[in-house]
């Protein structure tokens, strides 16, 4: 009776109001949500690889700010001192490899006295690089082993070694991975390291719920990073051009190097973002939040194009691309 009263008072439109109350409701109770924030931050012990510079660097100052107990893990001696002088006392560095397995057991046994019996609160799986990247032709299997062995093995390797320690604390494991993880656009062992680490946090992330462990993977758009810096890819194309054979240089044309390192320059300076915070905000918030997200996407060109992109048909990036970058001057 009273929902035909509702009905008649409304009209023909009550289900459109209706499913709109809901849609609202939800939104509130998302928002709401997602600005809970954990307590005993300053108990709480996070490690963070890759922390010479960039994303890593800039998170693990604000980690110490917030009074995490931050454990840096470093690639080199002058990052790590660089890093302790302009940090407080509760952050510790230790030189980090995640390319080899030593270094990782030596890291992880340093770690376990570092946080005794509270186990490890977060792991930030932030350490990569990026080249060589160009058309696949141009690679070695090398070259590819190069990217690999970082982004992909020593995000396993690093998460897989320290998951006894996340479980003990029912932690956070955060994975950086790249909107190049849904988006191939360019050759090289990146993209396909970065679908990876998607593909093995979404595994890991239903795998090790049960026990109270989240997994996030953070998927930043283009910024103004050692990785994106334009000298080492530039100089990273030579050295794949150099490599090739005559026949393959042939294929190509000889202008087809310059006008593929300028089709890179012009979209490296249009999209790359220069605040970098916007990433590290997102890693925060997956190590804070009472309900972290499975998946951020930091960066206006993440959220407006790549992602997008990544739910179209494969023919529209194809033709997307081609579009783009130079064609070669014995293409078919």
């Amino acid at each position: 009776m009273r929902m035909q009263l509702v009905c008649d008072v409304l009209g023909e439109d009550a289900w459109s109001y209706a499913a709109g109350t809901l849609v609202v409701v939800w939104i509130i109770v998302w928002l709401y949500r997602d600005g809970l924030e954990i307590e005993g931050i300053a108990d709480r012990y996070v490690l963070v690889t890759g922390c010479d510079s960039g994303f890593g660097n800039l998170l693990c100052k604000n980690l110490d700010r917030r009074g995490f107990h931050v454990l840096a893990g470093c690639l080199t001696e002058k990052g790590a001192d660089e890093l302790k002088r302009v940090t407080g006392p509760y952050l510790k560095t230790v030189l980090l490899d995640v390319s080899s397995q030593d270094s990782i057991q030596r890291a992880m046994e340093w770690t376990t006295k570092e946080v005794g019996h509270t186990g490890l609160w977060g792991i930030v799986n932030n350490a990569g690089r990026s080249l060589p990247m160009g058309p696949s032709e141009w690679m070695r299997v090398e070259d590819f082993h190069s990217t690999l062995d970082v982004n992909m093995n020593g995000v396993i390797a690093v998460t897989m070694t320290f998951l006894p320690l996340i479980k003990k604390a029912r932690g956070r494991i955060v994975n950086v991975a790249s909107v190049l993880g849904r988006v191939a656009a360019n050759g090289g062992g990146y993209c396909i390291s970065k679908f990876a680490v998607e593909a093995f946090s979404d595994c890991l992330r239903r795998d090790i719920n049960y026990f109270g462990v989240n997994v996030c993977i953070i998927e930043p758009g283009f910024f103004k990073t050692a990785v994106t810096s334009l000298e080492p890819l530039e100089k990273e194309l030579h050295r794949l051009w150099e490599q090739l054979s005559p026949e393959v240089q042939a294929s190509y044309g000889d202008k087809y190097l310059d006008k593929y390192i300028k089709v890179q320059r012009l979209i490296m300076n249009a999209i790359c973002d220069t605040d970098i915070s916007k990433v590290t905000g997102c890693m925060e918030h997956a190590l804070t939040a009472a309900h972290p997200r499975a998946r951020y996407s930091p960066g206006w060109d993440a959220k407006l194009l790549w992602l997008p992109l990544s739910y179209m048909p494969s023919c529209v990036v194809d033709i997307g691309l081609k579009l783009v970058l130079p064609r070669p001057s014995k293409s078919v």
